[in-house]
């Protein structure tokens, strides 16, 4: 099978375009390598994925859609797993117009290349936990309104579904997004807590807790949602939407107790009032991805974190 993997250099897209080659498909990876965070871990993330005979790299914006739409003419992919996105729901509140860019008109380039290129048999797409908002029932189903987001990158995340379901709706284009849950693990990104606190405590230096960490994560293995990708992109359906996360929601203290175990050193704590656009608690219901996709995770955060930390101390030469 040939593949698009757009993001490929971001932290999902690394993983789950290798997890392709190692099953034999045909990855073309896309990025615009932007300085969101250090360019250099992207860099590095490409530079495993280019010693695969399977993999072919093109840098290119999603903004430019010519440039789209001739890379999908001369690759001519089956299938399009969408991850580039700009992230981050702090990062929406100072910098509006990178969402709009991004994650709005370049998730229109995407679609109207899937319906012009003959041959593209699906779409899968990253959309996100932030989709629920303040949501207090818990855990978050599918079934659950999500018209009240708290952020602009949530906003943006719950309008790239309701642009999927317009072209599945005209178009026949198949399209199935996953709502994914505070995704962990190596090769991660810098800007997401685990990474940040792991860094700090290393160092010595403080961590800023927000909320007395009286706040619930969904945290989710990397591969147990590369897991899940690949499970929707073998099932393609028309018109679907997924929860991908851990079914396990644990206390941010609790999470950073994991993480001063994994790096055997205590964390300096500030504590801070939580910030706006944050939400009490993720929970992913995921009976839905269990029955149709047979999607199982499968590593607590007891195994996972140390593993971060391991690929942390590995990754930037720590002692």
């Amino acid at each position: 099978m040939r593949y698009l993997v757009t993001g490929a250099a971001g932290f999902i897209g690394f993983h789950v375009c290798q997890a392709l080659l190692k099953r034999g498909d045909k990855v073309v990876g896309l990025d615009n390598i932007n300085d969101y965070y250090d360019p250099a871990l992207k860099l590095a993330r490409l530079e495993q994925l280019q010693t695969e005979p399977g993999f072919r790299f093109k840098q290119l914006d999603l903004v430019d859609s010519s440039g789209l739409k001739n890379l999908f003419l001369a690759h001519k992919p089956e299938r399009v797993i969408h991850l580039a996105a700009q992230a981050g729901v702090r990062y929406s509140l100072s910098h509006p117009m990178a969402y709009a860019d991004s994650n709005l008109t370049g998730f229109l380039h995407v679609l109207e290349a899937c319906r012009h290129t003959p041959g593209v048999g699906g779409l899968i797409y990253a959309s996100s936990s932030s989709v629920y908002g303040g949501n207090t029932k818990v855990p978050f189903s599918e079934k659950d309104p999500v018209d009240a987001p708290v952020s602009l990158y949530a906003a943006t995340k719950k309008a790239n579904e309701l642009m999927a379901h317009t072209y599945a709706h005209l178009y026949g284009l198949h399209c199935t997004g996953l709502r994914f849950f505070t995704v962990y693990g190596p090769w991660g990104r810098p800007d997401m807590a685990y990474f940040s606190f792991t860094k700090a405590i290393l160092a010595g230096d403080p961590i800023r807790v927000f909320n007395h960490g009286k706040m619930r994560r969904d945290f989710t293995y990397i591969d147990d949602i590369v897991k899940g990708v690949l499970a929707a992109a073998d099932h393609n359906g028309l018109c679907e939407v997924f929860n991908l996360g851990n079914n396990r929601p644990v206390e941010l203290g609790d999470f950073i107790r994991l993480i001063e175990l994994a790096a055997g050193r205590d964390a300096i704590k500030q504590n801070e009032a939580m910030q706006a656009g944050d939400v009490l608690e993720t929970w992913a219901d995921i009976d839905a991805a269990r029955e149709v996709l047979g999607y199982q995770p499968t590593t607590p955060l007891e195994e996972g974190l140390p593993r971060f930390v391991d690929w942390y101390r590995s990754h930037y030469a720590l002692v």
